[in-house]
């Protein structure tokens, strides 16, 4: 795909960028509608099978799968080349976040200082996902985006992924519940406190996690 205009509804993210800076006790925020439709319906058919090729973490705290591009693992960067397994859809969406323009984008909507793409990975949780209250404070200049790909979740269902005020679930301040097309946006940082309830149905929540930070030639990235 050469023009990238059809992807993300910037009219859409913009919208919610006040709310985003202004909230407290870090700076998060929710966009419904993240991309064009059209597009994220190819997106959304082509959401790779969750099978023996993914990761399944059951870790203390945490149970879920994750599927990493080809060539690149848990801590790797991210880079140019495309995976012949996923759709072109996909890899026009990993190009793309790559792009000046989509960074520099989300610079401006968020305030904070990043300036590349970093990891670009599937995330999914079934009946039985969980991920406990947790920081990971490797900021200070580092977005995480969860971006989701599951029709018909119902409103007050477990699965995406809030925000706490504290390491318990009862601190929940914000959870997401339309997890068709919309993304959860926060700042890392020692109050980005966040996780995701237990999952008790026999449903599946596909999303995709991104991450920007500050890239600097000498000192490398600033979450290390």
């Amino acid at each position: 795909m050469e023009n990238f205009s059809e992807i993300i509804n910037w009219d859409n993210v913009f919208k919610q960028s006040e709310v985003f800076q202004k909230n407290t006790p870090c700076k998060f925020g929710f966009i419904e509608e993240l991309f064009q439709r059209d597009f994220y319906e190819k997106l959304y058919e082509s959401y790779p099978k969750i099978d023996e090729t993914w990761n399944h973490t059951t870790a203390i705290g945490k149970e879920s799968f994750s599927l990493y591009f080809e060539g690149y693992g848990k801590n790797k960067v991210v880079g140019d080349e495309d995976d012949p397994a996923l759709s072109q859809e996909w890899n026009d969406l990993k190009r793309y976040a790559r792009s000046k323009e989509f960074v520099e984008n989300f610079r401006k909507f968020s305030g904070v200082p990043v300036n590349k793409l970093k990891y670009f990975h599937f995330i999914a949780m079934k009946k039985g996902g969980f991920q406990l209250p947790h920081v990971h404070n490797v900021g200070p200049s580092t977005l995480v985006f969860m971006i989701y790909f599951s029709k018909n979740w119902k409103n007050g269902d477990p699965g995406g992924t809030y925000i706490s005020a504290e390491d318990d679930e009862s601190s929940i301040i914000f959870e997401p519940y339309n997890l068709d097309n919309s993304v959860a946006i926060f700042h890392d940082g020692p109050n980005a406190m966040h996780g995701a309830r237990y999952i008790k149905k026999d449903v599946e929540r596909h999303a995709l996690q991104i991450t920007l930070e500050q890239y600097d030639e000498k000192l490398g990235w600033s979450g290390g």
